[in-house]
């Protein structure tokens, strides 16, 4: 099954949800700092995620239905990194340059970054996956 494409509202209230489990529409904007997006607005957001297919409902509590998605973390975080790389030509390291240059990545970042890919390459080459980053 393809990962729907999802905005920036649509991931942060699939964050939610992935750190609650099963949360409603009024739990889910409570996640939100202030000010907070409208409570219509994220009910319409959850609309938007259930009819593809991102969020289900699995019960209903007096007049609130509780929501869950229904696509992995990993999977949605992937598609969202695609589209903001193809902003970059689909290349990594110009997006690497402009965090540096807005400062979002410091040397820390850079360090623990081949540390990863270090382990990532041994994994490869030993041809076993532990799945952490």
């Amino acid at each position: 099954m393809t990962q729907p494409k999802v905005t920036k509202l649509e991931l942060r209230i699939l964050e939610a949800l992935w750190a609650q489990g099963k949360a409603s529409i009024r739990e889910i904007q409570e996640t939100f700092t202030q000010p907070r997006p409208a409570y219509t607005t994220i009910q319409t957001t959850v609309y938007r995620l259930e009819k593809k297919k991102a969020v289900r409902r699995v019960r209903k509590i007096g007049n609130a239905h509780i929501f869950e998605a229904t696509v992995p973390r990993d999977a949605a975080r992937l598609r969202f990194l695609d589209e903001i790389l193809s902003f970059f030509g689909g290349r990594a390291l110009p997006m690497m340059a402009q965090f540096a240059e807005a400062g979002k990545l410091t040397m820390d970042d850079v360090r623990e970054l081949e540390r990863t890919l270090r382990r990532l390459e041994s994994q490869k080459i030993t041809g076993r996956h532990d799945g952490g980053v």
